[in-house]
C-alpha cells in the first residue's frame, strides 16, 4: 500500500481536526497534539468500521470525513476514559 505525501498530509490534517474537536466535545485532560492526531486517526478507523454497519451515511468529501472522524474520536475518547477509570462522562 502506497500513500503519497499529499495523502499523508490530508490524513494528518483530518486526524488533527477530528482529535481537537473530540477533545473539545468530551472535555478533560488533553493528549497533546500527537495524541490528538492519533485519537483522530483512531476515531476515523472506528467510524469507518462502525458507521457502514449501522447504515449511517453522511456524504463524501473532506468535511464529512472530519465529521466521521470526530464522532469516532469522541467514541474512542469515551472508551479510553472508561478504561482508565476515575473519569466521568
Amino acid at each position: 500500500m502506497y500513500i503519497s505525501n499529499q495523502g499523508l498530509l490530508v490524513i494528518l490534517f483530518v486526524g488533527l481536526v477530528a482529535g481537537w474537536l473530540a477533545g473539545k466535545i468530551v472535555r478533560g485532560t488533553g493528549f497533546g497534539i500527537i495524541g490528538d492526531i492519533l485519537i483522530g486517526i483512531g476515531g476515523a478507523l472506528v467510524a469507518s468500521f462502525l458507521f457502514p454497519k449501522l447504515g449511517i451515511h453522511i456524504g463524501t468529501g473532506l468535511i464529512s470525513e472530519i465529521i466521521y472522524s470526530a464522532i469516532g474520536a469522541v467514541i474512542l475518547l469515551l472508551v479510553v476514559r472508561l478504561v482508565r477509570g476515575g473519569g466521568r462522562f
